[in-house]
């Protein structure tokens, strides 16, 4: 009998250990704004499977259009809905105005290595950026690159005057509207869900974004001219409900920490040579792709119009966005040297 007792208490004592083990295992929300495979993609993936091969957490991803357009998982994640979310500073922006330095043309240079240096040591993306996402509630955990942004239109663009009456789909961004009303074309805001109809319309002539998501979006289908301006890189990043994030234990803040170190190395790994993939695939599918790549001259016609630009994110962003932006300026001079 007391055997028998033991082996109940024992057994007792066993489940509600487990029960204990099963209720400090959650299940975390994460969206971002892209298509499966694609570099948010890549990113969230790699993110859940180390959260989930080193806890006993399970993470939900979804994707692009399941939890509606980016401003809506926003909201959702800063109300505690998801848990993390990646969202780039194209639509930020309204949020946080400071988040649209990316949309100055001509700031970040081209080479690659030289953009990962900077976000790897920039005192403006570790130090600086952190706070103002915090302002909003948000825990920013990563800011990445995806690629260099290239304009489609509906023909070849050498020249500003070339934009001339050109209506060019932009996110809703103020600024992202300042530097395409600097290059001569008419801004016009839109959702992403409604670009590709709007082009196929003609309501827009043309759009920018990174190669990879013009192959994977069949933008390149009803805007079949490419244009490499050489004037930005897409930037996103990837944070966590504050609230959310502060709340955890050590342990798993540890976890999150580095579960976002493994996924930003898997994600740089990944956009090693993806624009070239992404542009072999678009002209293996359509003949009726052209591409332009401007001379250092034809880009120095619109690097002249770039010092406006700078102007109005001042404007916008008063003594804040102005120191932002002298350490942004700083911290490239640092990895051009």
């Amino acid at each position: 009998m007391k055997v028998q007792q033991l082996l109940t208490t024992a057994s007792v004592g066993a489940l509600m250990l487990g029960l204990s083990t099963a209720a400090l295992a959650d299940n975390w929300r994460y969206a971002h704004e892209e298509y499966e495979g694609d570099v948010q993609d890549v990113f969230a993936v790699a993110f859940k499977d180390y959260i989930e091969a080193n806890s006993d957490h399970s993470l939900q991803i979804y994707r692009f259009g399941e939890l509606g357009e980016s401003d809506d998982i926003m909201e959702q994640t800063q109300n505690g809905i998801l848990q993390f979310v990646n969202q780039s500073p194209g639509f930020t922006g309204s949020l946080i105005p400071e988040a649209q330095i990316f949309f100055i043309p001509y700031l970040m240079p081209t080479d690659m290595g030289q953009v990962l240096e900077f976000f790897d040591e920039s005192k403006a993306i570790n130090e600086m950026f952190p706070e103002l996402y915090a302002e909003q509630g948000l825990e920013l955990l990563q800011m990445y690159p995806e690629g260099e942004m290239v304009v489609t239109a509906d023909e070849p663009i050498r020249t500003p005057e070339d934009f001339d009456n050109k209506k060019i789909r932009v996110m809703t961004n103020p600024l992202l509207s300042e530097t395409y009303s600097a290059f001569g074309a008419t801004p016009t805001p839109l959702p992403w869900g409604e670009v590709y109809g709007a082009l196929q319309t003609g309501i827009i002539d043309g759009q920018e974004n990174p190669i990879f998501w013009i192959e994977s979006g069949g933008l390149y289908e009803v805007s079949p001219n490419l244009i490499f301006t050489g004037h930005g890189w897409f930037t996103t990043a990837m944070m966590a409900n504050q609230d959310f994030y502060e709340d955890l234990s050590e342990e798993d803040k540890t976890l999150v920490q580095n579960a976002k170190d493994a996924a930003y190395a898997k994600t740089i790994e990944h956009i090693q040579g993806l624009a070239d993939a992404s542009l072999e695939k678009i002209q293996a599918a359509s003949d009726k792709v052209t591409v332009t790549r401007l001379t250092d001259e034809e880009i120095a016609a619109f690097k002249e119009r770039a010092p406006q630009v700078e102007e109005a994110f001042i404007k916008m962003t008063g003594d804040g966005g102005k120191a932002l932006l002298e350490q942004f300026h700083a911290d490239l001079e640092a990895v051009k040297e």
